[in-house]
C-alpha cells in the first residue's frame, strides 16, 4: 500500500506538542505511585536496568534526540543514574518533555527550526513527520512498560488505578 504525506499544518505540530506532553504525564504518573524501595532494586540473579537506570535512560535519550536534532534549544541537564532520586529524575523529565514538545512544534510546523530528526548518532535523520513523533512516544511506552513488568516482579505492584489513569489521555491533558 503506497505512503500517503499528512498534511503538517500548524494545527498538527500543535497536537503533536502536546501529544509527548501528555505521553510525559504517564511517566509522572508512574513515579508518583512507585514505592519508594522499587526505585533502585535488583531481581535476584538477573543483570540488568533498575527503575532508576530506566527513567534516567529515558530522559538521557530526550537529551539526545535534543542535541542531534534541535541544538539551538536550550539542552536539558543530564542526571547520574547512580545518585538521582525519584523527585530529581521527575524535574528533569518534565524539563526534557518541555524542550522536545519544543522541538516537536518547530520540526513539524510548516517552515519549522528543525529540519531533522536524528535520534542517534550512527543512525540516518529522518525528514520530520508523524513517524518522528510516533518513535519518541513508542520508546517511552515500551520504557514504561519495563516499569510496570519491573515494579511487578519485584513485589512492588503499582495500584490498577494507575493503568487506567494512563489511558484516560482526556484527564492526562488537563494536567
Amino acid at each position: 500500500m503506497p505512503r500517503r504525506k499528512i498534511s503538517l499544518t500548524p494545527d498538527f505540530a500543535e497536537e503533536a506538542s502536546r501529544s509527548f506532553l501528555n505521553n510525559d504525564q504517564m511517566n509522572q504518573l508512574l513515579l508518583d505511585h512507585l514505592a519508594p524501595q522499587a526505585w533502585r532494586a535488583k531481581l535476584p540473579g538477573i543483570k540488568g536496568r533498575t527503575i532508576a537506570d530506566i527513567f534516567c535512560h529515558v530522559h538521557h535519550m530526550r537529551c539526545k534526540w535534543l542535541r542531534l536534532s534541535a541544538p539551538h534549544l536550550k539542552q536539558p541537564k543530564r542526571v547520574n543514574r547512580s545518585r538521582c532520586t525519584p523527585r530529581q529524575i521527575q524535574k528533569a523529565l518534565t524539563e526534557s518533555a518541555l524542550l522536545c514538545a519544543e522541538m516537536l512544534a518547530q520540526a513539524l510546523a510548516p517552515y519549522g527550526k528543525v529540519k531533522f530528526f536524528l535520534r542517534d548518532g550512527w543512525a540516518r535523520s529522518w525528514t520530520p513527520g508523524a513517524e518522528m513523533l510516533a518513535y519518541m512516544i513508542a520508546h517511552e511506552a515500551h520504557h514504561r512498560g519495563q516499569v510496570c513488568m519491573l515494579a511487578h516482579q519485584l513485589g512492588f505492584r503499582l495500584p490498577v488505578t494507575v493503568g487506567a489513569e494512563m489511558w484516560n489521555w482526556e484527564k492526562l491533558a488537563k494536567k
